[in-house]
């Protein structure tokens, strides 16, 4: 590890890091990033990586673009901070809302501003539970997400991810949240079922949780559009049209995650619009400001506004918010990246580029230890397995992953198995990368012999 008075060294010493194994941060030190420009990023020692997951997902117009840096400087020497809660508000927060509710793919009434996707998705626990009250439906609470779905990390969203170690040692899931089927055929379809047959056996199990819970206590589904954190799992064919039916039989709101999916990433502008869904309620964060600034939203449709609108006037107040809510340097800088996405055409190169992508990874299937190759638009996933006729995966004592990021960390990738380049990514770059993925993936396959032989040196 990082030994003196480096500045890796100190923010081991110091800083208490999220998703980490703290005696293995302490032992093997860490990789310290120090600038970014483009799609590439440098640690202290000056070594080039391409940051093929665009951060976490999220920094959409690559890194340095300096109409955000701009943005940001003039909107702090203006107004540096307001606030928004009782009654009042300034322009650029009003600007942004008004924005996002006239690109939105189904038709939204208001946006809620937060910090991040965890607090988007918490606020569309809150206002699906005020909303039911508000209603006359003090029993309409529970909620149901999907095994090895992300929502985030709060009490709340953390149960529901559908994700073991997002609860473990946490006392989680709390009460009222339930997980259905994960909709990833590769691993959970039956012998020779179809796409169509596993979508129809996954929209038929909901139902049946539904009626076994009471639909009268059932309230909402979140769903990604593609599940990003579980295994960027794109869902089958036909499984959103099945699900929203059992969704709309039983009046149980619809939240659209669209936290990863938002802006661009899967070719469409949204999730929502590349599956054909119609949510109730939608959540964005990441790429809205481009990850250059903490800024996320929940978005509504008039009827949970208006049910909204009028318990507030009953009981006084709708008592939610965040200092940094609708924070007018966060909203100067998302309002300039939803700019760029316009006037750059963001889209218009996502869907150019995403084929590179999508092919150039699907010539890794019939690699020997690769057991599905997956994904759409500019998000994609590369799942290994030890055995590829029987989908088994390798012993979690063999290390397989750690191996695959100590490789990718070689060749000089930011990224382990899951794809999300910045959409800004051109052909020549994916290329590099994807030349990057396959020498790691070789390196790999040669590292885990002599351990599949010899589980010890594992």
């Amino acid at each position: 590890m990082q030994r003196g008075n480096s500045a890796a060294s100190r923010d081991i010493a110091f800083h208490l890091h999220p998703y980490a194994n703290y005696r293995k941060l302490e032992r093997d030190g860490e990789l310290l990033i120090v600038k970014g420009k483009g799609v590439k990023v440098w640690d202290e020692a000056g070594k080039e990586y391409i940051e093929g997951c665009a951060g976490l997902w999220c920094t959409a117009l690559g890194f340095g673009e300096e109409r955000l840096a701009e943005a940001a400087a003039n909107q702090i020497r203006k107004l540096s901070f307001y606030h928004s809660f009782h009654h009042k508000s300034h322009e650029v927060v009003a600007e942004l809302a008004e924005r996002l509710i006239g690109m939105m793919p189904v038709k939204m009434s208001h946006a809620f501003f937060n910090n991040s996707g965890s607090e988007a998705n918490d606020t569309a626990i809150k206002i699906i539970w005020y909303y039911n009250n508000a209603r006359g439906r003090p029993r309409k609470k529970k909620i149901i997400a999907r095994y090895k779905s992300y929502h985030g990390v709060t009490v709340a969203t953390a149960s529901l991810s559908g994700l073991p170690n997002n609860h473990k040692s946490f006392d989680l899931p709390i009460a009222g949240i339930r997980h259905a089927d994960c909709p990833h055929h590769y691993r959970f379809a039956h012998a020779g079922e179809s796409e169509e047959d596993f979508a129809t056996r996954l929209a038929e199990n909901l139902e049946l949780m539904i009626q076994r819970e009471d639909p009268d206590t059932v309230a909402a589904f979140f769903a990604e559009p593609v599940m990003g954190a579980g295994g960027v799992i794109v869902p089958p064919r036909t499984y959103y049209e099945k699900i929203q039916s059992v969704l709309k039989k039983y009046d149980v709101l619809l939240v659209a995650d669209e936290v990863i999916t938002g802006f661009g990433r899967t070719g469409k502008m949204f999730g929502t619009e590349t599956f054909g869904l119609k949510p109730d309620i939608i959540t964005v964060a990441k790429a809205l400001s481009s990850a250059y600034l903490p800024i996320s939203a929940t978005i509504v449709n008039d009827a949970i506004y208006q049910a909204m609108a009028d318990e507030s006037s009953k009981i006084g107040i709708f008592a939610h918010g965040y200092t940094y809510s609708g924070h007018p340097v966060c909203c100067a800088v998302a309002i300039e990246a939803l700019k760029i996405y316009e006037e750059r055409n963001i889209l218009a190169h996502v869907q150019k580029v995403a084929p590179r992508l999508q092919e150039g990874l699907r010539r890794f299937a019939s690699h020997p230890i690769v057991g599905e190759v997956r994904g759409v638009g500019l998000v994609a996933a590369v799942e290994l397995v030890g055995d590829k006729a029987s989908k088994a995966p390798f012993d979690p004592g063999l290390g397989a992953g750690n191996l695959l990021n100590a490789n990718l960390y070689k060749h000089q990738i930011g990224d382990a198995m899951a794809f999300s380049p910045p959409l800004v990514v051109s052909e020549a770059e994916i290329g590099d990368m994807l030349d990057r993925f396959g020498k790691a993936l070789d390196d790999t396959e040669a590292a885990l012999a002599p351990r599949q032989s010899d589980p010890l040196r594992a």
